[in-house]
């Protein structure tokens, strides 16, 4: 069981106010840190984007010593912010522990107590899920950490529900990614939530990542496949496939596109993709969807048609099969930054 020692909060420093009616994000700043997992957060809720139109987020670096904090490679970050304005956050981020073997100090254990009693949106990245977990908060909760260190969090927080299948899990209050450049997947997703699915992706593009892993916000990690393949006549069926989706498409159809005989193209399409034509269809259609999905209010039954599935009863299984939703769940979700409210 974690500790329940608790500490007297750290003096605040002297620093100016920031606007009470902005949305702060406090990250945890830790001795021996990689710069990485920070780097990603400050990237993501630190930069001002006036372009959009909307008030975004006041971000804080926090450490439980205010100071100079010595990261790797020598260099030193330096903060003024304590654990008082890391557990006042609305938004509070621990991105991955320095050991994943020792207990979180009681100074933050406290802290993170009480930002999450307070109503706290609490996230990690990577291993800060064992910070988490060593404060109590995701007893009874889902969660995941990097694959690395999976069994090791279930084995020692046997409370928390480890799911070490997913990109990352999103449990309402609690957040948390698998390894560090998931960090980024979660980070743009709680932009979604907060602002909608198109300044999402507008922040997803200015970092050169997909708005969703592989195209769509499939969050089970499964075997990539490859986005490109060095024979021609299998890249250009694709083009083409990609082109016409809506349309009927048959692996006779594809063939005939690649000037092979289906037998012959069944062979170099595995070879070349590591799937088969209708896996890759199906995958293809279910991701085209998500589009129609986040920014319209086409019926589920029209954006079945419109990505090629002969039914809804069709698309609604492969979507189910590839996403881990349905598309109303998921259409839900994804909206559900247009509607203000909710976190304090």
């Amino acid at each position: 069981m974690p500790s329940r020692t608790t500490v007297s909060e750290p003096r605040r420093p002297s620093t100016r106010r920031r606007p009470a009616d902005r949305h702060r994000v406090a990250v945890l700043a830790y001795p021996g840190m990689s710069v990485f997992e920070t780097g990603i957060v400050t990237e993501v809720f630190g930069l001002p984007r006036p372009e959009f139109d909307v008030d975004w987020y006041d971000l804080v670096v926090c450490a439980e010593r205010p100071g100079p904090v010595p990261v790797v490679g020598g260099a030193s970050l330096h903060t003024p912010y304590g654990l008082a304005e890391l557990a006042a956050a609305r938004t509070v981020i621990v991105p991955g522990v320095p050991d994943v073997t020792a207990d979180p100090s009681p100074g933050l254990v406290a802290a993170l107590r009480r930002a999450h009693r307070d109503g706290a949106r609490i996230m990690s990245i990577c291993s800060g899920a064992f910070a988490l977990a060593g404060a109590g908060i995701l007893d009874g909760r889902r969660a995941t950490t990097h694959w690395r260190y999976a069994e090791l969090l279930a084995r020692r927080y046997p409370r928390v529900q480890v799911d070490p299948g997913v990109l990352y899990l999103d449990d309402g209050d609690l957040l948390t990614s698998a390894g560090s450049a998931a960090g980024l997947d979660l980070c743009v997703h709680v932009i979604r939530r907060d602002h909608g699915a198109a300044i999402a992706n507008a922040v997803a593009r200015r970092l050169v990542i997909p708005p969703h892993r592989d195209g769509g916000q499939a969050q089970f990690v499964e075997a990539p496949v490859p986005a490109g393949t060095d024979d021609d006549r299998i890249a250009g069926s694709i083009d083409w496939a990609l082109a016409h989706l809506a349309e009927p498409l048959t692996v006779a159809r594809l063939a005939q596109q690649a000037h092979m005989s289906p037998r012959t193209y069944l062979r170099h399409f595995a070879q070349a993709t590591g799937t088969s034509p209708i896996r890759w269809l199906i995958d293809k259609r279910v991701r085209a969807s998500l589009a129609l999905l986040e920014e319209s209010d086409t019926p589920v039954e029209q954006v079945a048609t419109a990505v090629g599935f002969d039914t809804a009863v069709t698309y609604r299984h492969h979507f189910g099969r590839l996403m881990l939703t349905s598309p109303t769940a998921y259409r839900r979700a994804f909206r559900v930054g247009a509607v203000r409210g909710g976190l304090r």
